[in-house]
């Protein structure tokens, strides 16, 4: 019988394993149909991260099940950087935006997604009386938040111009 702690870690582990999955190839889809250049490349290296995410919690769902405890030697890697007013697209954007309606679909589904992991994360963390599972789910679940915060970012600098240019705004 798999002890119900190791069980838990385990199953939670295997839910953002499929969650990161499924960002990654999100990610990989939005390269592929913006047009902008910038946005390209966030979106790439963002299918990135999930990418290596998603072998960061393989390699602890296997240590789980193989020694009842994730390895404490694994480390997630670099994060992107996305700071800035318009951290997604570049601000020629602008010039298209009534017609850009793929990118500001794309920025509202990610926001979702990212979302969604940063309080699973924050759920399993807080759930997690490991130190070492509390920690990476804690470190995903804020790595997300970044991502959350950025996609929210980038849609709220561009959602009024958007809004107006497609003919949304009532104003």
């Amino acid at each position: 019988m798999i002890d119900p702690a190791i069980k838990l870690v385990a199953e939670g582990i295997l839910s953002a394993m499929q969650a990161e999955n499924e960002g990654q190839h999100f990610y990989l889809m939005a390269a592929q149909t913006t047009s902008d250049p910038k946005g390209r490349e966030v979106f790439e290296r963002l299918a990135k991260e999930e990418q290596d995410h998603l072998a960061f919690l393989r390699a602890q769902y296997e240590s789980v099940l193989r020694t009842g405890k994730p390895d404490v030697h694994l480390k997630l890697g670099p994060r992107t950087d996305l700071l800035g007013p318009s951290p997604i697209f570049s601000p020629a954007l602008r010039a298209r935006i009534k017609d850009a309606h793929y990118e500001m679909t794309a920025l509202a589904v990610g926001i979702q997604l990212e979302k969604s992991a940063q309080d699973h994360y924050a759920s399993m963390a807080a759930k997690a009386s490991d130190p070492t599972v509390k920690q990476f789910f804690s470190e995903l679940s804020q790595w997300e938040a970044g991502h959350y915060h950025a996609l929210l970012a980038q849609q709220e600098e561009l959602k009024e111009d958007y809004w107006a240019g497609a003919g949304f705004s009532p104003f």
